[in-house]
């Protein structure tokens, strides 16, 4: 029996799935998938050169050069001691209240967060550091590992976001703009973040008592530590907004101030750099070879006919457009407690994306609603990877503790996700200004 293309479609999104969970990468199950698609509909000659051509078309695509360029620059960042910088300054001006540990790690993971773009990586590096110097002042594991996993979310909202690089490139929606869109939603997350510290340890103190008083000369002081990535960050995002550079072009400069203020306060030098080259190259193929990969399970599903399908077939059930969105969400959700989030993207904007644009959303809005799930999902129980990587660097801290700790977070977030959809201007405000 001959397949229909929209049977054909179902089986590649099954495939990706069924592989993925049964632990193959990313990349080979997207290629896997995306062949055998383009092979049943087109045959064997045709699936073959267009796996050959899309490969060389979209290896050329020059927007591809932000991956290796942004990931060196967060691997620099990290060797130059930015992260336990941006912890330190924030400690000595938040630290003495209650609470104020954590909130140092939120807004140090929204920092560090600026110029790394990871959010595994981000809640690493701020474990290694902060954790510490929580228990030094006894704060409950469970509220501070909680903290550091759900704060470590920032660093894939603040810009620049591998997943917004793998948004744009799958929907073709101006990078430089998903960027510049990913920054009030990232504060308002951060905010409600420290609103929400202040409130767990005002009900229960000893969640995360005071830490000693630091006075203001020392907090000026300390002020300064912030300037590196103040200056990155600023003159990267500040250069997209005002269209001086492109996202590539502020790539380069990002690599290029963070390796001069390295050397500046000799915290990197020639070999220091050359570490750091070849940290980010295994990464970066990694990431490039999935981008790649990707766009092939993209065009075979769009082949298949699956998503016009779908997008006709919710346009005739006559419900609202909003109700269509929140089980997208839900499903971004769930997808994100057992999939990392450049696989959650890969498998469900070429069936999501033509369905939300021919509803009327801004891609922008959408784009920031995506993250903001995948989000939430990585830190939910019971498959929250962010957990399971903390846990992993603190076995003896109890899976469960850091999932009873990330609850509040999860809570919180999914608030926020409700707030920005019905009020997308917290997205697309700065983009279209």
């Amino acid at each position: 029996m001959e397949l229909t293309g929209i049977q054909i479609g179902v089986l590649m999104l099954a495939l990706a799935v069924g592989l993925m969970l049964l632990g193959f990468p990313v990349a080979v199950t997207m290629l896997i998938a995306g062949f055998l698609g383009t092979f049943l509909v087109r045959g064997w000659a045709p699936s073959i050169s267009a796996l050959g051509y899309i490969a060389w078309r979209q290896g050329l695509n020059d927007v591809l050069v932000i991956i290796p360029l942004f990931t060196w620059m967060g691997v620099m960042a990290a060797k130059g001691g930015i992260s336990g910088d941006a912890f330190t300054s924030l400690y000595k001006w938040v630290g003495s209240v209650r609470g104020g540990l954590a909130m140092a790690v939120s807004g140090a993971s929204a920092a560090f967060g600026a110029v790394c773009g990871n959010h595994i990586a981000t809640a690493v590096a701020m474990s290694r550091i902060a954790l510490p110097e929580m228990r030094k002042y006894n704060y409950q594991d469970k509220f501070s590992l909680g903290t550091i996993a759900s704060s470590g979310n920032l660093g894939i909202m603040i810009p620049p976001s591998g997943s917004f690089v793998l948004f744009g490139f799958l929907t073709m929606t101006s990078i430089g703009q998903l960027f510049i869109a990913g920054i009030l939603p990232g504060l308002f997350v951060l905010g409600l973040f420290w609103i929400q510290i202040a409130i767990q340890t005002r009900l229960d103190p000893s969640l995360g008592p005071a830490g000693p008083g630091v006075g203001w000369i020392a907090r000026l002081k300390s002020t300064p530590l912030l300037l590196p990535i103040v200056i990155s960050f600023g003159l990267v995002m500040g250069g997209i907004y005002t269209g001086i550079f492109t996202p590539t072009e502020a790539a380069c400069i990002g690599c290029f101030i963070i390796m001069v203020i390295g050397l500046v306060r000799r915290r990197l030098n020639a070999k220091g750099i050359v570490q750091s080259l070849q940290e980010t190259m295994p990464v970066a193929a990694m990431i490039m070879l999935m981008l790649i990969s990707a766009w092939i399970f993209s065009a075979a599903l769009t082949l298949s006919g699956l998503p016009q399908a779908m997008t006709d077939s919710i346009a005739g059930l006559g419900v609202s457009r909003y109700v269509v969105l929140g089980l997208m969400m839900v499903i971004y959700l769930a997808l994100g407690t057992v999939m990392d989030v450049f696989a959650v993207l890969v498998i469900t904007l070429p069936i999501f994306f033509p369905i939300v644009t021919a509803l009327g959303f801004d891609p922008l809005h959408f784009g920031v609603l995506c993250v903001l799930c995948v989000m939430a999902g990585s830190i939910s129980p019971p498959f929250g990877i962010l957990a399971y990587a903390l846990h992993g660097l603190n076995r003896d801290v109890p899976l469960t503790t850091i999932f009873r700790g990330v609850l509040p977070f999860f809570v919180t977030l999914v608030v926020s996700i409700f707030v920005i959809m019905f009020v997308p201007q917290i997205a697309t405000f700065l983009p279209y200004r």
